[in-house]
């Protein structure tokens, strides 16, 4: 064999063993789930999407939200009453925003994003402390934190792992802030 075809050969096997190796990493990018939002009658809210999808996305490698016209997984809409709310779900789910909470002077960037929080699996947790997503109202109206803990990101990355697939909330499941709880009537 001359030389020429020996390294024609070596250069051949070599571009498809680079071929071999780059395909996994292409499938592995393309396991994470997207997830899409829809804002739905979002009024004066829906500039806030676009922020709270960023943090979720910078803080959650296994899910990347996007925002739609069309529907969506996650649906927000606006209200006047009955305090912000969401389903617990899997990626999925519906949002209302209380317009009348969110006037009282929370930010509605901590609410949207506290939302989301319930929609991609997690609970309330009211112990007051800003630094916690999911404390929602009890950390207090100057709490303007809008990023998840290191363990309510972990949590929902977890349970996001392995391209798991969404599954659409069964539960009607709804969790409204103690503090307005009163509104829900």
């Amino acid at each position: 064999m001359s030389l020429r075809k020996l390294v024609a050969t070596v250069a051949g096997v070599a571009a498809l063993a680079l071929t071999a190796v780059a395909a996994p990493a292409a499938s592995a990018e393309s396991s994470a789930l997207a997830r899409t939002i829809t804002v739905s009658g979002g009024g004066e809210y829906s500039g806030y999407v676009p922020q709270a999808i960023q943090v979720w996305n910078s803080r959650v490698p296994n899910i990347r939200m996007v925002q739609t016209s069309g529907s969506g997984n996650i649906r927000i809409s606006v209200t006047s009453g009955g305090g912000s709310r969401a389903t617990i779900g899997h990626g999925s789910g519906q949002i209302i925003l209380d317009r009348l909470q969110i006037n009282e002077g929370y930010s509605p960037l901590r609410v949207i994003t506290h939302e989301m929080g319930h929609t991609l699996g997690l609970r309330d947790n009211y112990n007051g402390n800003c630094n916690i997503l999911m404390s929602g109202g009890s950390a207090g109206y100057s709490c303007r934190n809008v990023y998840p803990s290191a363990g309510e990101a972990n949590w929902v990355n977890q349970s996001f792992a392995n391209g798991r697939a969404a599954k659409l909330a069964e539960s009607t499941e709804w969790v409204v802030e103690p503090a307005f709880a009163h509104l829900a009537g």
